[in-house]
């Protein structure tokens, strides 16, 4: 069944105007003067507008969720990570050894790995794991389209799923990150056909890659852009060309969590490309999202510029796997708490 966009956007309401009011006096009061406390009161505007109300709960039940998923464009060469690395991440954070895990366990915040379209057999991860699995990988992009038809839609609508479940659950406020081998290169794909910007312009370093891959990865963007300019004005069939099955699944999960009213904050520059999706199939959806950090890739400041949104940190952290996202999350912590705990004094 096609997948109504329009429909769906038109659910994307505007945030709270008053609850944003509310707590920029809130703030004025308790500090004596306005802006004291710099952008933790421009966050914690953010945030109150985004939940709503006539208060403000302190973030009582982050969550992390991970899309998995390989990419076909690995096998031309544009990643230092090699071929199984994917399933063996996916594994790792399963079992608490990745950075990811470690920060979350730190944060009391639980790590959901959704296995989109990872290499690996249909039995490689517990089933709660697989449950979503579009595929096994991508098509190369700059010879072949990213997902065959039909499976954009099918990703999207696990997305969407995904957002409903943790929201269902009692989640307040979702971190948003992609675990992949060569995922910056649909990013990278997808941020320059929709913002303009040539193969050159668009790509950094990735993770780690030297000067002859940086020429081979250049080369196969720029052949994967011929590819996903004539579909432009399609964001679906722009995801079935030149995204993946966790590109597809990343924009669902963000429309649904702005129709839902949640607060997401995005990670890596994977996570941006497909906020310019979602933002494309509806203006008003980067309302309900923040940004948790800037990578050194140059499409990253791109797509958080064109999607208004200020990263909370600049570390210069390179990876995915939501760890820029989790190293924010204490910050936006300690915004939303100037509103949800501080008192002025009398």
């Amino acid at each position: 069944m096609t997948i109504d966009l329009d429909s769906l956007a038109a659910q994307v309401e505007r945030p709270d105007d008053d609850a944003r009011a509310r707590v920029r006096t809130h703030l004025a009061d308790l500090a004596g003067a306005p802006s004291a406390y710099g952008r933790l009161e421009e966050l914690a505007i953010r945030y109150a507008s985004i939940r709503g109300g006539k208060t403000t709960a302190p973030i009582g039940a982050p969550r992390v969720v991970l899309f998995a998923a390989d990419h076909g464009v690995a096998s031309h060469g544009v990643s230092v990570r090699p071929p199984g690395w994917t399933a063996r991440e996916v594994r790792a954070t399963l079992a608490g050894t990745t950075p990811a895990a470690t920060f979350a366990a730190a944060l009391d915040t639980p790590i959901r790995v959704v296995d989109i379209a990872v290499d690996a057999e249909p039995d490689a991860f517990p089933e709660p794991i697989t449950r979503h699995r579009i595929r096994r990988g991508s098509g190369a992009l700059d010879s072949a389209d990213a997902l065959a038809p039909g499976e954009a839609e099918a990703a999207f609508r696990a997305g969407t799923e995904i957002a409903d479940a943790e929201i269902d659950s009692g989640a307040d406020v979702l971190l948003l990150g992609s675990l992949g081998a060569a995922a910056t290169t649909p990013a990278a794909v997808l941020i320059g056909a929709l913002t303009g910007m040539d193969a050159a312009a668009v790509i950094g370093r990735g993770s780690g890659i030297d000067d002859a891959t940086w020429i081979r990865k250049c080369a196969t963007i720029r052949d994967a852009l011929r590819r996903a300019r004539p579909v432009l004005g399609d964001p679906m069939r722009l995801l079935g060309v030149s995204g993946g099955a966790d590109f597809a699944a990343m924009t669902g999960f963000l429309l649904q969590c702005s129709v839902r009213r949640t607060p997401v904050l995005l990670d890596d520059v994977a996570t941006a490309a497909a906020a310019l999706v979602a933002q494309r199939i509806s203006y008003r959806a980067p309302d309900w999202w923040l940004a948790g950090h800037v990578t050194p890739e140059p499409g990253h400041v791109k797509a958080l510029d064109r999607l208004a949104l200020e990263p909370v940190l600049d570390y210069r952290v390179r990876g995915g796997e939501g760890v820029g996202a989790l190293l924010a999350l204490p910050v936006l912590r300690a915004a939303v708490d100037l509103v949800a705990r501080v008192q002025p004094t009398p």
